[in-house]
């Protein structure tokens, strides 16, 4: 398949996902077959120190769309999708969860606004941004609340009036991923965040579906890791005064 051929690129960024790696690649290269149209999926591997690249081999045998991006040191998630967004080849670019936690075929959701002209959809599990939008298996009620007092934190320094950004499963047009993603600098948890930001400032059109999201306990976001989520809307915000974005 030439590159022209490929319609959506779906980004896996991945750190130690031996154990969850298998049964999602196989949901998404069924659920895509059946869509019938061109598509690659492109697993980042963000230095895992597991045997992720020994189950990648074998799975690579049986999915010819399957790409994978071997990093051997770790970087953060930030960059790891970064990477992924500046090497796919889709006229649409898809980064989700190597966990599945929202089911691929949320992306039929997306496709008609993407008809309608949008630039970036984006999935939310907050029925603030959507109505329908419920988390069928939450988290922990710490990290429920941890998440919502940052977001309106968030809200209030970086991406007003969207009540969930760090929801896994945002998809773009190509040139609207290479432009923003080749702006972002964050390359931690807080990514998110910086790219919705750059979305606005570019003017960009952003759709919002509702997701559907169970959670998986086996999530590698540590309590902690919410703290530098906030920390990285600090940095998006002194980034943008201090004109370091290219606007």
């Amino acid at each position: 398949m030439s590159n022209q051929d490929i319609y959506l690129s779906v980004i896996i960024p991945a750190y130690n996902e031996a154990e969850r790696l298998p049964k999602t690649l196989k949901r998404f290269n069924e659920y895509l077959t059946a869509t019938g149209f061109g598509y690659e999926i492109l697993v980042v591997l963000d230095g895992p120190s597991d045997n992720t690249r020994e189950v990648l081999r074998q799975i690579l045998r049986e999915i010819p769309q399957l790409k994978v991006i071997d990093r051997p040191v770790n970087r953060g998630k930030g960059f790891t999708v970064k990477e992924g967004m500046l090497k796919a080849a889709g006229r649409i670019r898809l980064f989700t969860d190597a966990d599945n936690s929202t089911d691929i075929a949320h992306f039929e959701n997306m496709q008609p606004f993407f008809d309608k002209g949008y630039d970036l959809v984006i999935a939310s599990r907050n029925s603030k941004d959507a109505t329908s939008a419920e988390e069928v298996v939450s988290q922990t009620w710490y990290k429920r609340w941890t998440g919502r007092i940052g977001n309106l934190i968030v809200q209030l320094l970086a991406v007003p009036g969207i009540w969930d950004t760090q929801c896994g499963f945002k998809a773009f047009r190509a040139e609207v991923a290479e432009r923003i993603f080749s702006n972002t600098k964050i390359e931690g948890w807080g990514f998110d965040i910086e790219v919705l930001a750059l979305a606005r400032a570019f003017n960009y059109k952003i759709g919002i579906i509702p997701a559907h999201w169970v959670n998986d306990p086996r999530s590698h976001v540590r309590w902690f890791d919410y703290l530098r989520v906030l920390g990285d809307t600090l940095r998006v915000r002194a980034n943008h005064r201090a004109r370091k974005y290219n606007f």
